[in-house]
């Protein structure tokens, strides 16, 4: 199937590991330009060498996706560069550990997540919507969690209050964006065979895999496939959503 990616211009925060590198190498794949933004330059480096190695056109501009100034001036370059900017994917993140109940959570720590996860996802939307607009076609995919559809869990309020946060401003980025060519969507997935679930216990692992009516847990590969039909023509008229991949366990609870 055609998806009519072929020379779009891609953009995945986050994108060296994980689920945003399995990103880039899918709409790499289907022929889009990929474009990674990385904290850390060797790992960007890496993924970027990797990328090339199987023959997608990848470059790496390194910095905090956090920063204003690195977002605004990361889009600016892109333009220069590529003359466009057809695809966002606001994938970076930080993982939960620790862990704090409520009455235990340090302010830092409750700052820091929404910093890093909302504060992110707003800036390079931001900046996106205004290279998109020019040419009257976009695609903006946020990454939510299952810790929110599936109503939480013990200890990790901030991430899912700031995974809330994504799903709540991708509805309405969705109705300020359609009128511009834009779609906005997010995507919430449940646990995935990314570095964080290599870091369980075999014991903790296993018991995820049994908590899930499908038996496993996600794969990269598969978030990035939905990612691409998202991206693609066939998706035009999907904006707004928040698309659940969970394995259809919705009442997630750590404990169980």
């Amino acid at each position: 199937m055609d998806f009519g990616l072929q020379d779009k211009v891609a953009l995945i925060t986050g994108g060296a590991r994980g689920i945003g590198l399995a990103d880039a190498r899918a709409l790499g794949e289907e022929g889009a330009l990929i474009v990674l933004n990385e904290l850390d330059p060797e790992a960007g480096e890496v993924a970027v060498n990797a990328l090339t190695g199987m023959g997608i056109h990848a470059v790496c501009y390194p910095g905090d996706a956090a920063d204003e100034s690195v977002a605004r001036n990361t889009v600016a370059r892109i333009v220069e560069r590529f003359g466009r900017l057809d695809i966002l994917v606001n994938n970076a993140g930080i993982g939960v550990k620790p862990a704090y109940h409520v009455e235990d959570m340090p302010v830092d720590a409750w700052d820091t997540m929404i910093h890093v996860h909302m504060r992110s996802t707003f800036l390079w939307s931001r900046e996106a919507m205004t290279a998109m607009k020019v040419n009257r076609f976009g695609r903006i995919i946020n990454v939510s969690s299952m810790n929110f559809t599936g109503g939480g869990r013990p200890g990790v309020a901030h991430y899912a209050a700031a995974k809330a946060g994504i799903a709540g401003f991708t509805r309405t980025l969705a109705k300020e964006a359609g009128p511009l060519g834009i779609t906005a969507n997010a995507i919430a997935p449940g646990y995935v065979e990314t570095e964080l679930i290599a870091q369980f216990s075999e014991e903790m692992r296993e018991r995820l895999c049994k908590q899930n009516p499908v038996g496993r847990t996600c794969r990269p590969e598969e978030v990035a496939a939905l990612v691409v039909f998202l991206c693609s023509h066939q998706a035009a008229f999907i904006n707004g959503e928040l698309v659940c991949m969970d394995g259809g366990r919705r009442d997630f609870y750590w404990g169980n």
